[in-house]
């Protein structure tokens, strides 16, 4: 199997993996990793100022591929980053399909305004962050056009409303959920 763990940054992606790393023991790929290994290797012109849609379109392909090798060779990996784009799944037949879920980390607007200083405070937690996190207003902006992506798409998605919760006994219940339909778990 392979888990997709998505979402505006800040939300908790690489936690979460990290959680689930732990409960399962999948090898877990961070996309801010693969793209400044890129970055720092010289191997692309990108910077890690570059536009989100951009890093998306040059990492992805990459990412893509690695998902379709780990399937054919049943083995089980975590992929977490904020460059895996709203309609992945056009990009594999069915059977792959079967193979992968996908959840993505959204917070409520009520969350972000009531929690922004812990949200700040809570940034690296799992990473040494270089940048300090974004305006409200750039999260609000990034966390609603996931949610209303997610809704589109019937995405499984977690939404933090009320407290900052990655049970991960509630993560491994949606994420093994057959329904296709788009499921929301509040924290």
């Amino acid at each position: 199997m392979v888990i997709l763990i998505a979402g505006e940054t800040h939300t908790g992606k690489t936690l979460l993996a990290q959680k689930l790393l732990e409960a399962y023991r999948y090898p877990c790929l961070s996309l801010d990793h693969l793209k400044m290994g890129l970055i720092r290797s010289g191997r692309c012109a990108l910077s890690p100022e570059s536009d989100d849609a951009e890093l998306t379109r040059y990492l992805w392909p990459i990412v893509r591929e690695m998902i379709k090798t780990c399937i054919e060779n049943r083995q089980n990996m975590i992929i977490e980053g904020c460059y895996i784009p709203f309609g992945w799944e056009d990009d594999f037949p069915d059977e792959y399909r079967k193979e992968i879920a996908y959840v993505c980390l959204v917070f409520s607007e009520d969350y972000i305004k009531e929690r922004y200083a812990d949200i700040a405070r809570y940034e690296s937690v799992s990473e040494n962050r270089k940048e300090a996190c974004p305006a409200p207003e750039s999260l609000l902006e990034g966390n609603r056009r996931n949610l209303r992506q997610c809704i589109l798409h019937s995405y499984k998605y977690i939404l933090m409303d009320k407290d900052y919760a990655l049970d991960i006994e509630m993560i491994r219940r949606l994420l093994h959920t057959a329904a296709p339909k788009a499921d929301a778990v509040a924290g």
